[in-house]
């Protein structure tokens, strides 16, 4: 099956589907989302599009890393 990432989803819900998504996402320039806590608060309503525009993070290179680690990209 392949690994999906619906990036209308809460960044919560993505990783409680693909847990390794979190190295990726500090390695793309999240690294908050590691914090202690942060994924059951910020985590549970912020989805990676808001957070690209919040971090001033490309979505192109988030995709584009996204594919290269071998996940599907749905945006609704």
């Amino acid at each position: 099956m392949d690994n999906i990432i619906n990036l209308s989803k809460t960044v919560y819900e993505i990783y409680n589907e693909n847990p390794e998504i979190m190295k990726i996402l500090q390695d793309l320039g999240f690294q908050d989302i590691g914090k202690p806590g942060m994924m059951n608060t910020v985590g549970r309503f912020m989805t990676i599009p808001k957070g690209a525009a919040m971090k001033k993070i490309s979505m192109e290179q988030i995709k584009k890393t996204l594919l290269e680690k071998g996940y599907v990209i749905r945006e609704s």
